[in-house]
């Protein structure tokens, strides 16, 4: 067909044509590069509709202290799951997210909710951090942490010093210097998906020092800032009323609410 133009009306169809076979493999390049192979940032989950609770032990894995935090939610209306961890929360914490996936899992499918809220205690929270960061992002409405050591805790490092041979996988990930928290905290902390609130006690005695508890991101609500004379240890979190009224305020429909000394005889303080 070109060899009936003249040379230079053939040389502009050719140029032309040059120039659709760029654009068509510009597009496919185009598509290649933006395909969802891994997956992106998930998309924030509404705040209005919460789901069912999912509370997450720490070291240790126990589930009997948060047996009162369950109970409180329960009664007001939560499906409320107690997650067990694999090794009594001992091993390794990226385990321990797989069987936190594993109950989310089952919470929605039992449910029929779009989202689930979490509640992680002590090295639960870290948990719940490396559930989101490995994909339960779009699953999770709410992550919030007591007293858990974010930015580890110099009780790991001592154990590891002076004792590693009781130190087992879990603690050395709890140290100040460990790879894991490492990670987790190396630019964004808190990954897009959820909202954050952690909450914690100045006087902490486990989680050393106790600001290792604040989370870039999140709501940080020091106990202590909502009413200045509670007397709560790190193993008085999951039990105390007035820190159960905090995580119920907390889990509410709508965003997360900045509290205060005003809101202290409210929340029985």
């Amino acid at each position: 067909m070109l060899a009936g133009l003249a040379p230079a009306r053939r040389r502009l169809v050719l140029a032309a044509l040059a120039l659709l076979v760029v654009a068509a493999l510009a597009a496919v390049l185009l598509v290649l590069v933006t395909r969802d192979d891994a997956p992106g940032p998930a998309a924030p989950v509404s705040q209005e509709e919460p789901g069912p609770v999912l509370l997450v032990p720490g070291y240790g894995g126990g589930t009997g202290s948060l047996r009162g935090l369950a109970d409180r939610l329960t009664a007001a209306g939560r499906d409320v799951t107690l997650v067990a961890l694999p090794a009594n929360g001992t091993g390794d914490l990226a385990a321990a997210a797989d069987a936190l996936d594993a109950a989310a899992g089952a919470a929605l499918e039992r449910t029929g909710a779009g989202s689930v809220d979490v509640v992680g205690y002590s090295a639960g929270g870290v948990v719940a951090r490396l559930w989101i960061a490995d994909g339960g992002a779009g699953l999770a409405r709410r992550v919030l942490t007591l007293g858990s050591p974010h930015h580890g805790t110099t009780l790991a490092d001592l154990a590891a010093g002076v004792a590693p041979g009781q130190c087992p996988e879990a603690c050395r990930q709890l140290a100040t210097a460990s790879d894991l928290l490492a990670g987790l905290n190396d630019g964004d902390e808190t990954p897009a998906g959820p909202t954050w609130v952690s909450v914690w006690t100045r006087q902490d005695e486990t989680v050393t020092p106790p600001d290792s508890a604040r989370l870039d991101g999140a709501l940080n609500l020091e106990v202590q800032s909502v009413c200045s004379t509670a007397q709560v240890g790190h193993g008085d979190l999951p039990r105390d009323p007035l820190v159960q009224a905090i995580v119920l305020a907390q889990l509410a429909a709508g965003d997360p609410v900045p509290l205060g000394a005003a809101d202290c005889a409210r929340l029985g303080g």
